[in-house]
């Protein structure tokens, strides 16, 4: 097992994508009836259940009956089985086909859907997007995704120098969308409401209050006219407003570079 303190030695070669470990094989002395891929599967349901906080390597060995020690014939550390996970669920997000010409338009129907796929990552699994800033996520499903954004982002036409800028807009926004769609509504589950639940209860505690009076008679308006029932309703519109501001806002750079 690497210690804690060579990793902090070599703090850029902390990734077990870096460090010859990912594709460990099963030796013989490995307890039978347990591999990676059970453990990463387990450990991505108790992250989904409990979070990154609370996860433990006890807690997983006993998730799947076996010892904390069985655990460790298959990774080194909590670190890099986070990191294995990490890139298991990016595997999950569908890949559109980023081959088609730039001249189609194409990109445009492409970026929305690999945007909606990384929100919904981010939301079915909340605790990614702490582990996102944590990991280099260079694993091969993140790396995947990593190339998709980039070819997308090529064929809009958008000058070199100005696609990095490109999937920063779109994707950070996405991650920060996700980001707190996904923790609203793990808080929704705390509180034992569904979110238009959560939602109504909240707004009227704070409307009592007269120092956010008269800040939220202005939002009431705002969200009025956006439209929506509900709290899934309205933030579907936001998300697809969003995501047109961006695509419209690539295509206006697009012409400018051509002047």
């Amino acid at each position: 097992m690497a210690s804690t303190t060579d990793r902090t030695k070599s703090p850029m070669r902390t990734s077990v994508w870096l460090e010859g470990k990912a594709d460990r094989g099963r030796r013989s002395a490995q307890p039978a009836g347990l591999d990676r891929d059970k453990i990463i599967d387990a450990t991505v349901r108790l992250l989904d259940a409990e979070g990154a906080a609370r996860f433990s390597m006890r807690k997983l060995a006993a998730e799947l009956n076996v010892t904390a020690m069985s655990v460790y014939w298959y990774v080194d550390t909590k670190d890099d089985l986070l990191e294995l996970a990490l890139d298991a669920v990016f595997g999950t997000v569908p890949l559109p086909d980023t081959d088609a010409d730039a001249d189609t338009g194409d990109w445009r129907d492409q970026l929305r859907a690999l945007a909606a796929g990384y929100r919904a990552l981010l939301v079915r699994h909340p605790w990614v997007s702490p582990l996102i800033g944590t990991y280099l996520n260079i694993g091969p499903h993140s790396m995947a995704f990593s190339r998709a954004a980039q070819q997308i982002v090529r064929n809009t036409g958008l000058p070199p120098h100005g696609q990095m800028g490109g999937i920063s807009a779109v994707f950070q926004f996405v991650y920060g969308f996700g980001t707190i769609e996904g923790h609203f509504i793990e808080r929704c589950a705390a509180a034992g409401l569904d979110q238009d639940e959560y939602f109504r209860e909240a707004m009227g505690t704070i409307r009592e209050r007269p120092q956010y009076r008269e800040t939220f008679a202005q939002a009431d308006e705002l969200m009025e006219a956006r439209g929506g029932d509900t709290v899934e309703e309205m933030r579907e519109r936001d998300f697809g407003f969003a995501l047109d501001l961006l695509i419209a806002g690539i295509e206006a750079m697009v012409e400018r570079s051509k002047a």
